[in-house]
């Protein structure tokens, strides 16, 4: 997907939240997806200084490649993932394998702009993002949730991503929220299918992706236990009783 007008909101957001763009990882080398005009009035909206020329400028300074805009968030160390050298990624692996230990717990940042529902092995792939983001960091995720087959391998619910990002895990969910893929979306906050005691479902005709915003709490080994669908779980635990 790289970071369109929606992609960067999300990370300013993030950004006004307390997230740190100090360290950052990036799952494939994303790009910057719209206009200098939008660009300076998001920056704008935010309380951060750049007028349209400033704007075009950050733009234009690497091809479109997200790391000027980064560096403008803070990021003083930038690194991207990619299994081939074709966009020059700083370090070409294959996410359908295991991270090396030397890019393990060193990120203050994770972001996935739309590339793991492209690797066909996802629970390795998810692993290594949660692998790389330091104690106190987080992941951000942008990626598809309704109305993408054939884009990628995969869509995603949002019962997935919260338990994946699971206590257990040494993570905790701090934002989930789904948008129809309009520049002016309105995004929507969703609940935890554990907590609602039902499941999050959504029936639309517009291609629709999820924003997740989780925090890695306590290094904790990952996937210890597979996660189970809440629902079936609750089930099970009744029928114990």
């Amino acid at each position: 997907m790289g970071f369109d007008i929606n992609g960067v909101r999300f990370l300013l957001t993030a950004r006004a939240s307390g997230v740190s763009f100090e360290r950052v990882a990036m799952i494939g080398r994303q790009k910057m997806h719209l206009l200098a005009k939008d660009l300076g009035a998001l920056l704008g909206d935010f309380g951060l200084s750049s007028d349209e020329a400033g704007a075009q400028a950050m733009l234009d300074a690497d091809q479109r490649f997200a790391e000027p805009f980064l560096r403008f968030l803070g990021a003083n160390q930038i690194i991207s993932l990619d299994a081939s050298d074709y966009e020059n990624a700083t370090h070409v692996h294959d996410m359908n394998l295991p991270l090396p230990a030397s890019l393990k717990a060193g990120y203050s940042v994770v972001i996935d702009g739309g590339s793991l529902e492209h690797v066909f092995n996802f629970p390795v792939a998810i692993k290594n993002c949660m692998e790389m983001v330091e104690v106190d960091g987080y992941y951000l995720g942008i990626t598809p949730a309704n109305n993408f087959m054939g884009h990628g391998f995969y869509q995603f619910s949002p019962e997935l991503y919260y338990r994946v990002f699971s206590p257990a895990n040494g993570f905790i969910m701090e934002s989930v929220m789904i948008f129809e893929d309009e520049p002016t979306a309105q995004w929507v906050k969703l609940s935890d299918p554990d907590v609602l005691g039902r499941r999050v479902e959504m029936v639309n005709s517009k291609p629709a992706y999820m924003l997740i915003q989780a925090r890695r709490v306590a290094s904790k080994g990952i996937f210890q236990q597979f996660p189970q669908q809440s629902d079936y779980s609750a089930t099970w635990k009744k029928s114990d009783l």
